[in-house]
């Protein structure tokens, strides 16, 4: 079995949510998915449906998707381990 990379999916998953999040925000700009807006700034400290509260948003959620990341794949090194150990 393969060994996940934690940075590498750490990374993909940041810049992935990161995305999301800020297209969010710009899409809530012009009316869409505007409920979702103050459900995210409430985790998200200054996120806004505004281009300067989309990067704030991206960024925190980059943050939050790396760190998610890292640990998924360090769960996973770990159960694959102990199945391989076991096997």
């Amino acid at each position: 079995m393969n060994r996940c990379q934690p940075l590498a999916l750490g990374v993909a998953i940041g810049v992935l949510w990161a995305l999301y999040i800020g297209g969010m925000a710009i899409m809530a700009m012009f009316g869409w998915g505007t409920p979702l807006i103050p459900l995210l700034a409430a985790l998200y400290i200054g996120y806004a449906a505004t281009i300067a509260g989309a990067v704030i948003g991206a960024l925190w959620a980059f943050l939050d998707g790396l760190v998610a990341g890292v640990v998924i794949a360090w769960i996973y090194n770990l159960i694959a381990r102990q199945q391989k150990a076991a096997s």
